[in-house]
């Protein structure tokens, strides 16, 4: 995409990466900078040094704020949020429970994106350790040893219990990437590029730089684990069909530098009191004897002293000394990648010049996708099922039960009808009376489909015919519901079959739309066509025969937009 006039939005803008990023864009000459970052120091800090830079024209704009929360609690800490359970508690369902409109547009990332609608997204936000470093184990041992304790009350063990949820990191990692889905769809973002990670700088399990954890440390495997969730997520965001097109670049060594300095070390923002212990006051081993840090005293602060020396910035892991820089960059080691050459390959993949370093790109190369050999014989295994005589409808266990609710449906229509052409030639109401005349008499059909938890709603659209199982399963069986037509809609859209006179109008749609395709296709010999009139099987008189599981398929990769990218080229055809 060119980005010359394009509005720009780069996460994590305050970062060495992020700022790299920005001054490399500038080169371009963008429209609009939005440069944002967890705190607002950050972000107005970044763009006063980028002004210094900014073309002319180029509108540099500072957004601030946790992209991971609700727009309330942005601007809280970490330790302010775990300090309220009613917070805790929202952050926990706001990654676990269904993705709704109200948690989607609570949500600050959505209303960054939406409000601002950049064309471009540069992500430089290492989200694989702000996810895996909330340190899930250390929440756990808290959790585990409050259990064992008998004193404990009620209340300290679900405090303990929240804190254990909300440590965990893949559930808030695929609502984040929902929600980003979603809020560039509406923005009509163009491309988003993710700077990822691969969470040991490219080192393996024997990686020696830990902050003190067993070797391979869990810590640092979690992050990896985290970010290579992330570049699967995004790999399938990027075979969504009218997705934004998603790149990702992963270095994989040590991001340095972002600057050189001299004065008070930070860690994680905070300074780092001198504390001394002089000899005199040493503690002494003695065997036997149990050792608490938390309960033993030893040492003084130094008034007035804080941990300060010269330093080399290398943004997100800290600040280095010299010997520590040296040691993690040796030859061999982690070494290192500046952050221009990042931020010069994310310039290129976005104006399209292949880098070879996109990972989702990479992903999408070598994995084993469909193959003409299972293609072909695809046809063997359908007839030899066919050979052995009456058919099992569905068993549910292809998910989501969508699927096989849809199979019921189209059997019914099958058994009723036979062939698309006949089933048109009805009406919607007499469809409908006829599919219900089918489910009362044919009692395996109907069982069949109790079975497995898939209830009927009569044509009423008030009567619901269901079993009770010994093991529910699906959504409508599993916690009480209050009958709404809104909750009547969401499940037999889900797991009911719906006999209802404008479910019937639906699927003359669908048979309709297949035929218009056929007809499309009339008279093309080429390849033109997915779904001509040779695909589908006939009847004796020419007229095309309803196949459920065909139907179903194509429903689900046109309809449902569920296919792979190319199957957009299937619901033009069916739009015709």
């Amino acid at each position: 995409m060119d980005i010359s006039g394009k509005t720009v939005m780069v996460l994590g803008g305050y970062g060495e990466v992020g700022l790299a990023v920005c001054r490399r864009l500038f080169d371009e000459g963008p429209a609009a900078l939005f440069v944002t970052s967890l705190l607002r120091h950050e972000a107005e800090s970044a763009v006063a040094q980028l002004s210094q830079e900014v073309p002319p024209g180029c509108a540099l704009v500072p957004l601030f704020g946790n992209i991971f929360v609700r727009w309330p609690l942005k601007d809280l800490s970490r330790q302010e949020l775990q300090a309220h359970p009613g917070h805790v508690s929202t952050m926990i369902a706001d990654s676990m429970e269904e993705l709704t409109e109200e948690i989607l547009t609570s949500s600050t990332l959505y209303r960054f994106i939406v409000d601002n609608r950049p064309h471009i997204i540069v992500d430089c936000i290492n989200t694989a350790t702000g996810l895996a470093y909330q340190n899930i184990y250390q929440s756990y041992a808290q959790f585990s040893r409050t259990l064992r304790d008998l004193s404990a009350t009620a209340e300290e063990v679900r405090a303990s219990a929240l804190s254990v949820l909300s440590a965990v990191s893949i559930p808030p990692l695929i609502r984040h990437v929902q929600i980003l889905n979603e809020a560039m769809k509406r923005a009509g973002t163009g491309v988003y590029l993710k700077v990822g990670t691969t969470g040991t700088g490219g080192m393996g399990l024997n990686i020696p730089f830990t902050h003190g954890e067993e070797q391979p440390s869990r810590m640092m495997l979690s992050k990896t684990a985290v970010g290579g969730a992330h570049s699967l997520l995004l790999f399938l965001m990027s075979r969504t069909p009218g997705c934004t097109i998603v790149k990702e670049l992963k270095p994989a060594a040590a991001i340095a530098w972002k600057g050189v300095g001299k004065g008070r070390i930070l860690k994680r923002g905070h300074t780092v009191p001198m504390v001394d212990c002089p000899p005199d006051q040493a503690y002494r081993l003695e065997t036997g004897a149990l050792f608490d840090f938390g309960q033993t005293t030893s040492g003084t602060a130094i008034a007035g002293r804080e941990l300060e020396g010269v330093y080399i910035d290398t943004g997100e892991n800290g600040l280095f000394s010299a010997d520590e820089f040296k040691a993690v960059t040796t030859l061999g080691l982690m070494e290192s990648v500046t952050p221009e050459e990042i931020a010069d390959a994310a310039a290129l993949e976005i104006l399209g010049m292949g880098t070879g370093k996109d990972v989702v790109g990479a992903i999408s190369g070598a994995v084993m996708g469909p193959t003409y050999r299972a293609g072909f014989m695809r046809h063997t295994v359908i007839r030899e099922v066919e050979a052995l005589g009456e058919q099992g409808i569905a068993y549910e266990l292809v998910g989501p039960s969508r699927v096989t609710k849809l199979i019921f449906e189209a059997n019914l229509l099958k058994r009723c009808c036979g062939t698309i052409q006949k089933a048109l030639q009805s009406s919607p109401e007499s469809l409908s009376q006829s599919l219900q005349e089918e489910v009362f008499l044919n009692r395996e059909l109907r069982a069949e489909a109790l079975s497995v938890g898939i209830a009927v709603l009569l044509a009423d659209g008030k009567t619901l015919l269901f079993a009770t199982r010994a093991d529910p399963n699906k959504g409508w069986e599993m916690e009480p519901w209050e009958v709404t037509p809104e909750n009547i809609e969401k499940w037999v859209y889900r797991e009911w079959v719906d006999l209802r006179v404008a479910n019937m109008t639906r699927w003359q749609e669908r048979f309709q739309g297949i035929l218009t395709e056929i007809e499309a296709a009339s008279g093309e010999t080429g390849s033109h066509f997915d779904r001509s009139r040779w695909f589908w099987r006939q009847d004796s008189g020419g007229e095309i025969l309803i196949d459920p599981g065909e139907v179903v398929g194509l429903v689900f990769a046109t309809e449902a937009r569920g296919g792979r990218r190319a199957s957009h080229l299937l619901e033009r055809h069916l739009k015709r």
